[in-house]
């Protein structure tokens, strides 16, 4: 597409289209289908004690290098990119810092269809519905998507959190995490690293205070934690391939170091809400969406259902 002075140039804004489109994957046809992306039961009850489930095999080699064009033309193009202005956030560095570059966005599922399948891989969503509730399996949407590439030498660390601190906007607290590794990650390359049993830290009922909104300070965490908290603050590496997922609860603390190799460390994200979540506040949730009445459902454009439990049924 070409762009003009005035700006990018215009594209389909694909919120509105709630199905996958086939740039990733061809479509699920029946509740085998389905059935093939579940989740074991030792699996399940692994996500309840430690709070993240890793090294899911989710993407192809090759799908992973479809999305990573779709990426790569995003930090080319930036400002002039089609439909930039349709995104929530793009920071192409979040640190400020230009040793330590951490490119983070937020929306792209609206650009292209292969940033858009990727909300709808039946891969990942068909696990969220058995993790998002312990008691019952979920009706699953979408909450939103992110990108996080830490470039070679020089990328960011992203500072240890949980999800849900960020989130408070919504209740109630029924959101779920999907990291997918677009590149392999490494201790060298800032592979995101666990907290095991820390879905289980909370303040006052809900989540941690956050401590860095850019995402800088990796070790700020450690001034509001607990001494039983310290103790147990024992970072374990997900270690994921290539087109591997982890998938974690909303309070798990996670984070990564910085990118000190040769290497780049790319990843999509997908953030999921389970059916009936609702907003807790006036103002818009996302930048440039829907804004709902404080108790109203999310649902609609912007928050479509990708996937429910009877469609895995007979």
């Amino acid at each position: 597409m070409s762009t003009s002075e005035e700006g990018p140039s215009v594209c389909p804004d694909l919120s509105k289209v709630h199905e996958p489109l086939g740039a990733l994957f061809a479509p699920v046809k029946d509740p085998e289908g389905w059935r093939q992306f579940r989740l074991t039961q030792d699996q399940v009850d692994r996500f309840w004690q430690d709070g993240y489930l890793t090294n899911i095999q989710v993407l192809s080699n090759q799908q992973c290098d479809k999305i990573l064009l779709d990426y790569q033309r995003l930090v080319n193009e930036a400002d002039s990119f089609p439909g930039i202005d349709m995104m929530y956030e793009f920071h192409s560095n979040q640190s400020k810092d230009p040793g330590n570059v951490l490119l983070h966005c937020l929306g792209h599922w609206r650009l292209t269809p292969s940033f858009h399948d990727v909300c709808f891989l039946p891969a990942i969503a068909v696990p969220a519905s058995q993790l998002l509730d312990p008691k019952k399996e979920r009706k699953v949407r979408l909450w939103h998507d992110q990108l996080f590439a830490k470039p070679p030498l020089q990328g960011g660390n992203v500072a240890w959190h949980q999800d849900f601190s960020y989130w408070t906007r919504t209740t109630p607290m029924a959101h779920l995490t999907v990291h997918m590794a677009l590149d392999s990650q490494t201790l060298d390359n800032g592979g995101l690293h666990y907290i095991p049993g820390s879905h289980r830290w909370t303040r006052h009922g809900g989540p941690l205070p956050v401590t860095d909104f850019d995402f800088k300070d990796m070790e700020s965490i450690q001034t509001i934690l607990t001494d039983e908290e310290k103790a147990n603050f024992k970072p374990v590496h997900a270690n994921l391939k290539k087109g591997e997922a982890s998938i974690h609860h909303p309070l798990t603390v996670h984070g990564s170091w910085a990118n000190r190799s040769e290497f780049s460390r790319r990843a999509c994200v997908v953030n999921y809400i389970a059916d009936g979540v609702c907003s807790n506040s006036e103002e818009p949730l996302l930048q440039g969406t829907t804004k709902f009445k404080k108790g109203d459902k999310m649902e609609g454009q912007f928050h479509p259902l990708v996937y429910d439990p009877a469609w895995s049924r007979s």
